[in-house]
Order: C-alpha cells, then sequence, then structure tokens
C-alpha cells in the first residue's frame, strides 16, 4: 500500500502534466526523447524550483530502447540525406515532423553500437557537479573509446540515470518452497515450468554465475560444463520471450521467470503470489542513460540540457527516480537514508546492499570472436528445443 508521502506526490502528478503537454517544439528550452516511465513527470517541477527558473521542457516517450535507437539511426539518415525507403512503415514516428531531441535515453548495452555507427557524441562535463559523485564504477561504465570499447582514457558517451538487474520472480502459490538463486532453477520441480528473456548474454551469463563465473567471461569455449548445464537448464523452459515473458507467469503457465527489474517489480504490487529475488550469488545490472545525438555542425550541449544532466543526480530527483520508475538512482547508495522515501530503503529489489551489489556484472562488450561464440552457443542449445 502506498503511503502518505506517495500518493501526495501521486495527486501532485496531476499538476505537473500540463507542464509536459502543452510545449510547442521549436520553443522547448529542451527537447528530450526518453524511454517511458523512465522520469517522473513531478520531477520537471523541481528542476524549475532548484533552479529557480522557467524552463519548458519537450518530451516525447518511447516504449522501447530499440525505439529510441531506431531513432538515432534516422535522424542520421536524414542528416545525410540517405532515406530508408521503408522508413515510413516504422511507427513510432507518428504523422510529426521528425526533430533532432537535445538529450536521448539509451541503454548502456546499446552505447557500442551507437558510437560505432556515429550516432551519438561525446559530451563534455564542465559543468557537471555531481560527476565526480558518482561511484566509479558507473563513470566506467560510459567511458569508452571511438570503437565503443570500455577505456579509462576515453571520451563520456552518457550520463546515467537510473539502472535495475535481473531478478527471479516465481508463483509461491506454486511452489512449497523459496528461490533463492541462480542453481534453483534447475531444480527437477520447475521442469518445464520456466519462462525466460530470449537473450543469449542473459541465460548464458546467469548460467556462468551458477558455475562461479562473470556474466563477461571470455573463451566460454574453454568450460566444458557449460553446454551441459545450458541444455539441462533447456528442458525446464516453457517460453523463451523477451516481450512477453511474464505472461505465462501471471497465468499460472509458469511458476518462475527470469526478467529485468522495471518489468517485474510492477507486477508484484498487483499480484500477491508473485515474489522476486535478487539471487544470492549476484546477478547483471542494466543502465539508462541520457546520450546527445550526433548533430551536424554541432559540438556543444546547452547549459539547460548540461543542467539537466547534472540535476538527474542530485538526492531530491534520486529519490523521485527510485520512488516512480520501477528503478534505482546511481546515488542511491550515496545518500543516507533519511534522505530516501521509506519505501525504497525497505525495498532489496531496489535498495541493494552493498555486499550484494558487489558480486553482480554489467554487461560489458565482448570481442567479435567472444560475441560469435556465446551466439553460436545459444544457437546450438535452442535449437535443440
Amino acid at each position: 500500500m502506498p503511503t502518505r508521502r506517495s500518493f501526495l506526490k501521486i495527486i501532485e502528478l496531476l499538476a505537473i502534466g500540463q507542464l509536459v503537454s502543452g510545449c510547442n517544439k521549436s520553443d522547448a528550452d529542451l527537447t528530450i526523447s526518453l524511454l517511458k516511465g523512465s522520469v517522473p513527470p513531478q520531477s520537471l517541477k523541481l528542476f524549475n524550483q532548484y533552479f529557480a527558473s522557467n524552463t519548458s521542457f519537450d518530451f516525447q516517450s518511447r516504449g522501447q530502447l530499440i525505439e529510441l535507437f531506431s531513432l538515432l539511426e534516422y535522424w542520421q539518415s536524414k542528416q545525410k540525406k540517405h532515406i530508408n525507403n521503408s522508413w515510413p512503415k516504422v511507427s513510432i514516428l507518428g504523422s510529426q515532423k521528425p526533430y533532432i531531441s537535445d538529450l536521448l535515453t539509451l541503454g548502456d548495452s546499446w552505447l557500442t553500437q551507437a558510437i560505432q555507427k556515429d550516432l551519438i557524441q561525446p559530451i563534455a562535463i564542465d559543468n557537471w557537479h555531481n560527476w565526480h559523485k558518482l561511484p566509479s564504477y558507473w563513470q566506467n561504465l560510459v567511458i569508452r573509446d571511438q570503437s565503443g570499447n570500455l577505456n579509462r582514457d576515453g571520451f563520456i558517451w552518457g550520463a546515467p540515470y537510473r539502472w535495475g538487474t535481473t531478478l527471479i520472480a516465481y508463483r509461491i502459490d506454486k511452489l512449497n518452497w523459496d528461490i533463492k538463486d541462480w542453481d534453483d532453477l534447475w531444480n527437477p520441480k520447475l521442469q518445464n515450468r520456466i519462462s525466460l528473456i530470449d537473450q543469449p548474454r542473459e541465460v548464458i551469463g546467469f548460467t556462468l554465475k551458477k558455475l562461479g563465473k562473470s556474466y563477461n567471461t571470455k573463451n566460454i569455449r574453454g568450460i566444458p560444463q557449460l553446454k551441459s548445464e545450458l541444455r539441462a537448464l533447456d528442458k525446464q523452459i516453457k517460453y523463451y520471450n523477451s516481450q512477453y515473458y511474464l505472461q505465462p507467469l501471471l497465468m499460472g503457465e509458469a511458476w518462475a521467470s527470469v526478467g529485468w527489474s522495471n518489468d517485474i517489480i510492477p507486477i508484484l504490487a498487483r499480484n500477491r503470489n508473485i515474489k522476486a529475488i535478487v539471487p544470492a550469488s549476484g546477478t547483471s545490472l542494466w543502465s539508462d542513460v541520457w546520450v546527445v545525438p550526433k548533430k551536424n555542425n554541432i559540438s556543444e550541449l546547452s547549459d539547460t540540457a548540461q543542467k539537466w544532466i547534472d540535476f538527474c543526480w542530485q538526492p531530491e530527483m534520486a529519490d523521485l527516480i527510485s520512488l516512480f520508475t520501477n528503478a534505482s538512482s546511481p546515488m542511491i547508495n550515496n545518500l543516507d537514508t533519511e534522505q530516501l522515501s521509506p519505501e525504497i530503503v525497505s525495498n532489496p529489489l531496489l535498495y541493494l546492499q552493498t555486499k550484494t551489489f558487489d558480486k553482480c556484472d554489467f554487461i560489458k562488450p565482448l570481442s567479435k570472436q567472444d560475441q560469435k561464440d556465446y551466439i553460436e552457443l545459444w544457437s546450438k542449445i535452442k535449437s535443440v528445443k
């Protein structure tokens, strides 16, 4: 149940919605293309209060990260005047005339492709007062070379503003025992009762975790037991689907599911028969980051956009993001618990203890050969089913 504090913030949303909806694109001080639900609407009012300003925002939301990545590709094609003839069939643009946003949401796993395709540009951090307060693992996630590889001597290509995990969700009305770690998914009682996201780095990754290794393990051909573990897991799987993996769990056809925390957390409040856990041995981490779309003849980011990025790391904004977006702020563990809503601190899916977080892995770029090995192994496992 929401607390009074949460209820008051929800009521405030009704009053703030007008700040977003009435902006004219050409007149807005800051244009942002973002992942739907990744920014609380009341943050706009807080931004203006914080800077004593009257900034107008134009927020255009998309339902999936792939749509935002496609938007970057489209903008580039328009600038180069090489328009794909099939593009008008893509529905994300609607009927409005396309424009290039100042900022855009991108997942950290998309950064390498975006850099290699020259879709985004590096960001100068002259006006980021809170950048140095970010833990080093968040900084290192977005510092890369011009090939998109992690490189501490590279450029800053994005600003992490929220993050989440890969969770195990399961039905407590179907199981008489608690799932605690990845190895529980191999329990014979779950045969043909699991639904999974259809992602090789995730599934092979948590199988590697079961074996005491990292999600980013290289040369997986040198791990002889990996294939047999994956074949045994495959017998447990009822569905592979990255978009609809939770429906079988909700209907009771699957008794356990593996997926992303921002998908799973919302269903827990609506269904008391479902529980979710962060696996004890650690899990994968994902992050949504602000990136700057590549614009011809424009290299500097506006002062308003710089302020917005830095503002997302303020304690008040960190609290809002963690409370209302089914994800956590990267600043969450830097803050005193008194600076955060009780609902955040008491939620182990949002507020990870340091000992748990330290066991988790960001899914990092691999060499072309390692990527090929992961994909080939995944294809072999699924082809048998």
